[in-house]
């Protein structure tokens, strides 16, 4: 990414010029001179932070003598350097263009104080300039600026050249060869494509590098595997550290988990933080992998821990949380989020705006029956994406079972070309194609024609089996029937943002129909267990109780149990109770109270009439906002504006919209409101800029093979789109490991 030049009238950027661009100083005091010397009034309101991180003065805005040069490729000032050339005055020519940094008008006070600086500064220079005359003669008199030895720059210059190999090893995802058995420094941690990567520097010219290596022997390893991983892992915290520095300045985050992923070292998890940037655009990004050890208790410790210790994070500013997982694991995150929950009331338990609700709920269920479903459906999902032929054997047998309703059968055949396991009527869906699945595996496992290798054809038999079995049939469809309750409230729930505040409206009347089944459990466990028998009879599935259960009942010389009785017992009435549990659990009071705060955005607003009442709910964010005690006159003022706007005025339909709207800065507390509300996990993300992560993390893990994975590069790769400072990266390496360690 581009830096650019925050003087007024100066349009330089750093790809159009070879000029050195210096950030604002962090130290207060220099920074306000700074500001003050641009004469940019919109710079006032930011930080020394804020700006420090967001902009940049070209060199040309800086006396000669305030600007070092430490080594042919870095370019640094001195610590007392202001910069004091501007071009103030060509605006002037062409008063009707318009200037996005605007010049700030000065009064006689500002401009005999800046007078004064100036000749102060003047002094100094001169001063400076006296300095470096006489250390060009041989006197040392500068103390404010290193001057670097010879073997200084260049180990800075070898360093950096390492730097960018690592970087562009990371960025492109080349593929390793790791040896995670052997940690001793023969063995490299990146062996061919690392060695590669230098030589090629080193053939293009790579002076650096080539005095460095010049006297290797050809079959020696340039770089040892300790050094190797100093190297990624100064890159990996950087890059953390660029990311963490913006949640920080949000102050406000929701933190995201993902299911475990697999690396040569054990399992982890995906970690993210979402959260709203100082350009007020809503992202989630990847932060990094956490070992997946211990008990409940020692995952939420851990997790806790790592968050403010290690990134340097409040939890107390920690607003939501969503996990993403199923089965053992979806057990224990749950278990963890209620441990976070009961420290931190506020970081609420949501589902992630990337999953459906319905399929949140099952994958929550800790029915062996059920996670057996959703574990089938995944293999049913990756089993046919693996070839187009297979696709096409589907189809087939669609179009053979369809053949008196063409119609369905084409539907049929355009939903699971789709990710249809991640829809909100998944289980609908795999109800319909439950007859063509079955055809079309035993279809391939039979493999008349010699159609399929051994790897497909046994696929194949194995989900045949779990198809074929009346347990699966029976929880699948007792799924589809007790999910059909939460099927309409978790599509809204993933809709628009008017979608979601009704939805939080109609929980009250989810719960109230979850309930109703419940009370009436044998009536509606009948119609379902028929439903159940009638498909497994047209696939010819004989109706029997799990094997399992019948040999404890052996065991135990119990009364025999009917096969209705028995799933209504231990598969629909448990079923029920965990969903209906579960709602009440992650749409908790302070959850609905936000959600309904979603009235904040003008086109809720007008929906209902500008007859909201925001009052009620905000006290849940109260001690959050800027100015709590003006709220209720503020949102008073809120109303009235969007009530009484222009005919031409368009209603911000979303939270981002209005967030973005120019007149939003006036009313603080609605901003800080919105805000908070955009980073909880359970709204969608606008367009495709906070799903980035996860989307990149999924094709890290689809192209990279267990044995190569690499948690380092990992995070290089998925966040490649993150500025990434060499020269910030060599400065962390030599203070982190001592000069004669790195010769």
């Amino acid at each position: 990414m581009p830096n650019f030049c925050a003087a007024p009238n100066c349009t330089r950027k750093s790809t159009q010029s070879d000029l050195a661009f210096f950030r604002f100083p962090r130290d207060p005091e220099r920074c306000r001179l700074w500001v003050e010397n641009c004469r940019r009034a919109d710079l006032e309101e930011k930080t020394p932070d804020q700006l420090n991180k967001h902009y940049r003065l070209c060199a040309k805005h800086f006396e000669p003598a305030m600007i070092c040069k430490t080594s042919p490729y870095r370019t640094v000032l001195r610590d007392t350097a202001i910069p004091t050339i501007f071009d103030l005055t060509s605006h002037l020519s062409n008063p009707h263009s318009r200037h996005r940094k605007r010049i700030k008008v000065l009064t006689d006070e500002e401009v005999r104080k800046i007078k004064e600086r100036r000749l102060e500064s003047s002094i100094e220079q001169l001063l400076a300039k006296k300095d470096k005359s006489d250390s060009q003669d041989g006197t040392e008199t500068n103390e404010d600026v290193p001057q670097l030895t010879p073997h200084q720059r260049e180990l800075r210059e070898f360093l950096r050249s390492l730097f960018e190999v690592i970087l562009l090893i990371g960025k492109q995802s080349f593929p390793l060869s790791l040896n995670s058995k052997d940690k001793q420094d023969s063995q490299p941690l990146i062996m061919s494509t690392f060695q590669g990567l230098l030589e090629n520097r080193i053939n293009g010219g790579d002076e650096f590098l080539r005095g460095k290596f010049e006297a290797t022997a050809v079959n020696e390893e340039y770089w040892s595997a300790t050094q190797q991983r100093q190297l990624l892992d100064i890159c990996e915290r950087c890059v953390r550290e660029e990311l963490l520095q913006e949640v920080r300045e949000s102050r406000f985050f929701s933190l995201v988990t993902g299911e475990l992923v697999e690396f040569p070292e054990g399992q982890h998890i995906p970690l993210f933080l979402r959260f709203v940037d100082q350009t007020n655009t809503l992202r989630e990004e990847f932060i990094e992998f956490l070992s997946f050890e211990g008990e409940e208790v020692s995952v939420s410790d851990k997790l806790e821990s790592h968050i403010t210790n290690h990134w340097g994070l409040s939890m107390e500013h920690c607003r939501g949380q969503a996990h993403a997982a199923s089965g053992v694991l979806g057990s224990k995150m749950k278990a963890v989020a209620t441990q976070l929950i009961e420290k931190y009331p506020m970081a609420v338990n949501t589902p992630c705006s990337t999953c459906a609700l319905n399929v949140h709920l099952a994958n929550s269920i800790p029915l062996t029956g059920v996670q057996v479903v959703m574990s089938v459906l995944k293999k049913v999902d990756a089993f046919f994406k693996a070839s187009p032929l297979l696709q096409a054997e589907l189809d087939h047998a669609i179009s053979i079972l369809c053949h008196d309703n063409v119609e369905k059968g084409n539907d049929l055949k355009e939903s699971c070309r789709a990710t249809w396991i991640d829809l909100h009527n998944v289980f609908e869906m795999a109800v319909d194609l439950l007859e063509p699945l079955l055809l079309c595996m035993d279809s391939v496992h039979d493999n008349e024609d010699l159609k399929w290798n051994d790897e497909i054809t046994s696929d194949a038999y194995t989900i045949s089996e779990a198809l074929a079995d009346f347990e699966f049939v029976v929880t699948l469809v007792v799924l589809k029937n007790a999910l059909s309750f939460t099927r309409a409230f978790g599509k809204n729930l993933q809709g628009e943002t008017l979608d979601v505040f009704f939805a939080a409206s109609s929980l009250t009347a989810v719960l109230h129909s979850l309930h109703e089944v419940i009370d009436n459990i044998e009536v509606y466990h009948e119609f379902w267990f028929e439903e159940a028998v009638n498909l497994a009879t047209a696939m010819e599935i004989p109706v029997k109780i799990p094997r399992l259960f019948l040999r404890k009942q052996q065991a135990m010389e119990t009364m025999e149990i009917q096969a209705e009785s028995f799933f209504k017992e231990y598969l629909t009435l448990p079923v029920m109770e965990y969903i209906t549990q579960e709602v009440k659990d992650i749409f908790s009071e302070n959850h609905l109270k936000a959600l309904k705060c979603l009235s904040l955005v003008p086109a809720v607003m007008g929906q209902m009439k500008f007859n909201t009442s925001e009052e009620a709910h905000a006290d849940v964010f109260r001690s959050d906002l800027p100015q709590p005690d003006t709220l209720p006159a503020e949102l008073h003022c809120w109303r009235i504006k969007w009530k009484h706007r222009g005919k031409e005025v368009s209603l911000p339909c979303t939270i981002h919209e209005t967030l973005h709207h120019s007149d939003v800065k006036f009313f603080p507390n609605v901003n800080a409101f919105l805000k908070i509300l955009a980073s909880l996990p359970v709204l969608k993300l606008g367009g495709d800029q906070g799903e980035t992560g996860q989307k990149r993390l999924q094709a890290y893990l689809l192209d990279t093979p267990v044995s190569h994975r690499s948690k380092n590069l990992a995070v290089l790769n998925i966040n490649y789109h993150i500025k990434m400072d060499l020269e910030e990266m060599v400065e962390c390496y030599i203070k982190s490991y001592p000069e004669d360690e790195i010769d």
